[in-house]
């Protein structure tokens, strides 16, 4: 039986994420036509799957010649690149775009400092959609990097910025290595400040617990980097998409006296509440 079940601060979803959602259930009540959105709204799948019973779906680059007058096309937070954007708008539906303001503030620096002739460093994942949207506003020029390996022989000029989701310390990382050998560096830290905050109450937490529990996707980028700082602290650390997942031996267990969650940007409340639910009713009376 455990002593203590302990939520960290700052899980779940966060702003952006929660915004595009509302947007979309927002747009599904006001219409009867299709509502769709570009690329899954979130990196999880019990939440596309709640929206699909919602009639809200999912269209990509590839499928957007089903996409009809009277429908809506809902941009996720993530945002996407201004020829992109275009070629939606071209479609003729009506184009909602919920990018998190956080990822427009990344675009807007991302094209005043490519048009002012610096090259882009994006800090993040090449292949995580926020990067791929942000490296659309430099005509996908930027170099894309996590920790530095690849910023060799850059502009004497160059602009920083990072992934949303991205830890802070691969950041310094990146413009530890770039200040090094360039004449001019403007670095703008555009992590998410609930990101830092999530991080940051997650690795407090790991360090006080017996077990940790990172509830989400593991497609979830935010979620990854919670799991592996947990890991650091906590060895018995499990990444789990939702309740089923809590591992047996952590409910058998009397030495397992502190229990530690936290939750990625992606996973729903409803998620979260499952797995407290479970492990509350293994606290001691």
């Amino acid at each position: 039986m455990f002593k203590e079940v302990i939520l960290a601060e700052n899980a779940g979803f966060c702003f952006g994420v929660k915004r595009a959602v509302d947007t979309s259930m927002d747009a599904k009540k006001d219409s009867k036509e299709n509502i769709y959105t570009f690329g899954p709204l979130v990196h999880n799948k019990n939440v596309i799957d709640k929206l699909s019973e919602e009639g809200i779906y999912v269209v990509n680059e590839d499928d957007l010649q089903k996409v009809g007058n009277g429908d809506t096309i809902v941009i996720r937070s993530h945002g996407v690149a201004p020829q992109l954007m275009k070629k939606i708008q071209d479609t003729g539906a009506q184009v909602i775009d919920a990018t998190c303001p956080f990822v427009t503030a990344i675009h807007k620096n991302v094209k005043k400092y490519y048009d002012l002739g610096y090259q882009i460093v994006i800090v993040g994942d090449e292949k995580h959609p926020e990067v791929i949207g942000s490296n659309g506003w430099c005509d996908n020029t930027a170099v894309i990097t996590r920790d530095g390996s690849e910023v060799e022989k850059l502009a004497d000029k160059v602009c920083i910025v990072a992934q949303t989701t991205e830890k802070l310390s691969n950041l310094e990382k990146v413009k530890e290595a770039i200040t090094k050998q360039c004449k001019e560096v403007v670095t703008f830290n555009t992590i998410c400040s609930a990101t830092k905050e999530r991080q940051t109450s997650a690795e407090e937490t790991s360090k006080k617990v017996d077990v940790m529990l990172v509830v989400g996707s593991k497609t979830s980028s935010n979620t990854t980097k919670l799991y592996e700082i947990c890991k650091k602290n906590c060895e018995n650390t499990y990444f789990i998409d939702n309740s089923n997942e809590i591992p047996q031996w952590i409910m058998e267990d009397e030495k397992v006296k502190k229990v530690g969650v936290t939750a990625g940007a992606s996973t729903p409340d409803w998620i979260i509440q499952d797995v407290l639910d479970k492990l509350y009713s293994n606290i001691e009376k």
